[in-house]
């Protein structure tokens, strides 16, 4: 014997069901005009602006006895993904993260890959949020400080000539100084050199930003690139004139000065100091007092810089691993320099 239920009026059991929502009130609409209209579900559809599929879903899942049937039901999954990342590699992931709190999980990925470890990105990825929702990691507190670039007016510019195209390390290395204020009153002037080519950085703070000032990091950065500088490029401050212009000359290094309110034409050094801003300067504890232990720290980040961070712009090689793959014969013209 076939039971037949008897329709009830949407509005009569939504009164009966107040905490109903607004869609499953809308759904009930659906099933009260297709009684109405003799089960016609294509006329319903054109009705409401609904598609058949969408209907004929709905009314599988509908029981007039429990309107209930027309709220969401949960997507979540029945069988959640179990972490699959053991217990020494979570501490792996979870030391490098602390010691490099600006890294992303390609950088980690990469690092723990080249230490032996078998990992992918997305794994790190999934640690680390974990890790964070835990709050066993937690992001360390920023120093305040400011970093601007300074702008002096300059009366003549040597603009870099069209036909000149940096093809080796060392063809353009791109220099420039920001202004570092750990504290109110206190300004440490950065020196930072970068090659376009490799991202080989060399980095040195002073108390002042002055040619001579300038003069001496050009002795560092002669010293501690691992490759000839051919080419200096620099904006129009100050400290890149008298006496610094004239030891490039002496040099025999090209000198290649940036036309007003040109810093885009810097992009490679302008990043590189934001990168050195968010993970040096802004976490680091030394005393911004003493320009000596300042320069020491800068000197050991500069060395992890280029030879244990993984750069996404050369693929995820550090500066050294790049320069090693690609330039394998740049050492030997180092020591012919």
């Amino acid at each position: 014997m076939k039971i037949i239920v008897p329709i009830i009026r949407g509005a009569l059991r939504v009164g009966q069901v107040p905490e109903l929502s607004r869609q499953a009130r809308i759904r009930l609409d659906w099933f009260d005009f297709y009684q109405k209209y003799h089960r016609n579900a294509r006329k319903t559809c054109r009705h409401f602006g609904i598609s058949p599929q969408t209907f004929y879903r709905w009314k599988q899942r509908y029981h007039p006895g429990d309107i209930s049937s027309l709220e969401e039901r949960s997507r979540r999954p029945h069988r959640l993904r179990q972490p699959t990342a053991s217990p020494e590699l979570v501490c792996r992931i979870l030391k490098v993260r602390e010691e490099n709190p600006r890294w992303g999980k390609e950088k980690i990925a990469r690092l723990l890959r080249e230490q032996g470890s078998h990992v992918s990105v997305s794994m790190v990825g999934r640690v680390v949020r974990r890790l964070k929702e835990r709050g066993v990691l937690k992001e360390p507190p920023i120093n305040p400080l400011s970093v601007r670039k300074r702008q002096h007016p300059r009366p003549y510019a040597i603009r870099k000539p069209r036909e000149y195209v940096a093809r080796a390390p060392g063809d353009i290395v791109q220099i420039d100084t920001m202004d570092v204020r750990p504290l109110p009153g206190v300004v440490i002037k950065h020196f930072t050199a970068r090659d376009v080519i490799s991202r080989w950085d060399v980095l040195e703070a002073h108390s002042r930003a002055t040619s001579s000032t300038a003069l001496r990091f050009i002795t560092s950065l002669l010293e501690r690139a691992p490759f000839p500088v051919r080419a200096i490029q620099v904006d129009g401050g100050s400290e890149f004139e008298a006496v610094f212009e004239e030891e490039c000359r002496r040099l025999g290094i090209r000198l290649f000065v940036l036309p007003p309110r040109s810093p885009k034409l810097n992009g490679h050094v302008e990043r590189a100091n934001r990168t050195h801003a968010e993970e040096f300067y802004e976490l680091t504890d030394c005393s911004f007092d003493d320009l000596e232990e300042l320069n020491q720290a800068l000197l050991l980040w500069e060395k992890r810089y280029n030879t244990v961070r993984p750069h996404q712009a050369l693929n995820y090689l550090t500066p050294k691993q790049y320069l090693a793959h690609y330039f394998p014969n740049q050492k030997k013209e180092v020591m012919c320099h």
